[in-house]
């Protein structure tokens, strides 16, 4: 039993297909989202302790950016914060209030659900009792401090919780000929409810339907890019996967999330924003990329993702058109059990066999595992600056986040699709 919503082979808040490679953006908007990263990490650290820091993730800074993107910018809304290794020893702006504080809340709540997870499973170590006990434990916590916090901000989070709790009594039912969509539906509700929360900060009521519009559908894109991803590894290993269990072809998997991703950038033209530019950026431009690099559609020359060409495949697209490569690769600092870029080597969710040979899926490591080589990997400040390392979780091959490379003659640009 693996639940939609704690990142196994099932999209989340805590999953991390928002993951652009720094170097493609602007300078400034690169601050600002390095500033909201930092404020997850350092919201997490301030509110709920130093170990609730390993919950960081890409996707649950999007809280964070739209709540900010809202309303007015302050001098209170950043602060300068210390040296750290995940930014080389270096001093940086970071984001600071509600919005931070609300994604560090979803993100701890979301976590939890996974260790429960894993727990049930019995993955790895967790088979043992006292280091089940343990965890147990530690979810716990992290269900109290989430639900702390968040009742602090007005956003309840049971709604999470309820998400978690019913997605396994779906996936029990679903069988072949299940419309996929019921699959995805908690994930989208949990999303939905975490994206429109941020107009209530903001003080943006007109905000709140588009915004749980877009949240609906960034989960259900999360959902079906994950499940795409571990399809191949699922397979193999004989876990659930919602394409397999519904009988759904990567085809009608793929006009899913391309909808998903036209229809989120509708919903945020109903949005009013102070300031869009970096929610343009991560929801419009980088859920494309995200798609392409599930169904290993990227060309970009930089990132090297993707199968040769094949005339007869209509998911390979060149640099441009409506499956080309966005401008942003993959890039992800934090590890946090979040899947890998698929289209590199040992990237599963591919396309059939006749599209490209597949590589071997590496095994991913266990929680605590995972845990202890991200520890290392943190404090020798390889997530900041290797040229490439191997994921904590995932030990897919990742480049560090602050690493400057050339991507001279990378055919990257992608139409915005009039958005």
């Amino acid at each position: 039993m693996r639940t939609a919503l704690s990142n196994d082979s099932r999209g989340t808040l805590v999953f991390g297909i928002v993951r652009p490679c720094t170097h493609r953006l602007s300078e400034g908007l690169k601050t600002e989202w390095m500033a909201h990263l930092c404020g997850l990490c350092l919201a997490l650290r301030a509110d709920h302790g130093q170990f609730a820091r390993v919950v960081t993730n890409y996707d649950g800074l999007i809280v964070s950016v739209l709540t900010e993107a809202q309303t007015e910018r302050t001098p209170a809304s950043r602060r300068t914060a210390g040296p750290c290794p995940l930014r080389a020893m270096r001093t940086a702006p970071v984001a600071l209030g509600e919005g931070a504080r609300l994604a560090a809340a979803v993100s701890l709540v979301l976590a939890s659900a996974k260790i429960r997870d894993h727990v049930v499973d019995r993955d790895g170590v967790l088979a043992r009792r006292p280091v089940a006990a343990t965890a147990r434990r530690i979810a716990a916590g992290w269900d109290r401090a989430g639900a702390r916090t968040g009742a602090e901000l007005g956003f309840d989070t049971a709604v999470l919780l309820d998400a978690v709790d019913r997605q396994s009594g779906i996936e029990a039912l679903a069988g072949p000929g299940t419309p996929l969509l019921t699959v995805t539906e908690p994930t989208e509700t949990a999303t939905a409810a975490a994206f429109a929360h941020t107009a209530v900060l903001a003080g943006r009521p007109e905000n709140i339907a588009p915004l749980a519009e877009a949240g609906k559908l960034f989960g259900r894109l999360a959902h079906l890019l994950d499940a795409v991803e571990d399809r191949e590894a699922d397979a193999a290993s004989g876990a659930w996967n919602p394409l397999t269990a519904t009988g759904t072809s990567l085809a009608e998997a793929r006009r899913l999330a391309d909808d998903a991703v036209h229809g989120v950038r509708l919903a945020l033209r109903d949005a009013r924003f102070v300031d869009d530019a970096l929610v343009h950026v991560l929801l419009a431009h980088e859920l494309r990329t995200s798609v392409n690099r599930a169904f290993r559609t990227t060309t970009c020359s930089h990132q090297g993702y993707g199968p040769p060409q094949d005339p007869h495949n209509p998911y390979q697209g060149g640099g441009h058109g409506p499956h080309g490569q966005g401008p942003y690769g993959s890039n992800n600092p934090y590890g946090g059990g979040n899947p890998g870029a698929p289209g590199g080597p040992g990237g599963p969710g591919g396309l059939p066999p006749q599209f490209g040979s597949e590589p071997p899926v590496p095994k991913r490591r266990g929680f605590w595992a995972g845990c202890a080589v991200f520890t290392g990997l943190f404090c020798t400040c390889q997530i900041c600056c290797a040229k490439e390392y191997e994921g904590p979780w995932s030990r897919k091959k990742r480049e560090g986040c602050c690493r400057d490379c050339d991507c001279d003659g990378c055919d990257c640009c992608c139409p915005c699709d009039g958005c």
